[in-house]
Formats: C-alpha cells, sequence, structure tokens
C-alpha cells in the first residue's frame, strides 16, 4: 500500500525537522503516525510538538492513550501500536518493519555520518523493494 518514501536530508535538527513535517501535514487533515525508536525519543518529540510554534497546536497523544484513535498525531515506537495508516514519520535509523500499510514514509537525515549512513542503508532497502522515492535538501532550502 506504502505509495511514496521522501526522504528529507541535511536536517540540521532532525525532531525540529519532523516536528515542521508532521505540522503541515497535521494542518492539512492528515492523520500521522510517528515513529520514534525509543521512549526517550518518544518523550522528547512529544515535549517539541508542545513548544516548537508558540501561538499554534499540534495535536497529539502517545501510542497508548485512550484518544488515539481519534487524535491526528500519535507517537509509539512498535508500528503496531499506531492506529493511522496515512503518514508515517520515522524516526529511527532502521527500516520500519510493516511499512506497507502507509501511504506516505517521511524520513528525516540528519549530518552526522552515522545518520547519513544509515539512511543510504533504508534507501536502498526501499529502492531494492520499488517505492517510489523522493529526496528533499534541506541545505538547499535554508537559503531560500
Amino acid at each position: 500500500m506504502t505509495n511514496e518514501i521522501r526522504f528529507y536530508h541535511n536536517a540540521p535538527d532532525r525532531l525540529r525537522v519532523a516536528c515542521v513535517l508532521t505540522a503541515k501535514a497535521s494542518a492539512r487533515g492528515h492523520k500521522i503516525s510517528v515513529f520514534a525508536p525509543d521512549n526517550g525519543t518518544a518523550r522528547h518529540f512529544d515535549q517539541m510538538l508542545w513548544g516548537f510554534q508558540p501561538l499554534a497546536f499540534v495535536p497529539h497523544v502517545a501510542a497508548g492513550s485512550p484518544l488515539a484513535a481519534e487524535t491526528p498525531v500519535v507517537i509509539g515506537n512498535t508500528l503496531d501500536v499506531l492506529p493511522h495508516d496515512e503518514v508515517l514519520v520515522n524516526l529511527g535509523d532502521e527500516l520500519p518493519a510493516a511499512l506497507d500499510r502507509f501511504q506516505l514514509v517521511l524520513e528525516i537525515v540528519g549530518p552526522s555520518e552515522p545518520e547519513r549512513q544509515a539512511a543510504r542503508r533504508r534507501y536502498r532497502s526501499y529502492k531494492d523493494r520499488g517505492y517510489t522515492l523522493s529526496a528533499h535538501d534541506l541545505a538547499q532550502r535554508s537559503g531560500e
């Protein structure tokens, strides 16, 4: 079912870029699942969503919340607990298992060499599986 994988590379702050992309997708009416590889990343992303835009609010909850099904953005550390199939924001360094259920997967790549290497592995895996891929260089956008 996955239609497209979008890579956003040269992200100066991976979680901040994830917040921006999540807020944009939510504002467009999309339902977003955010995969955080661990509880620390999930908590940090949750806190960032509360305060990264002073005059805006991005409705979000943890995957275990009773409101998860109705909330536009759900954060979890396993895909099977994430209720939304429309958009997946992958904050992990590995290829998410069972990603075929998502219509769009967003990958954010930071500037460090380990992040870039992990992203290259994911990109090759997606390509080998026949997904439609696009790449967006955030370093080029910073000059706009």
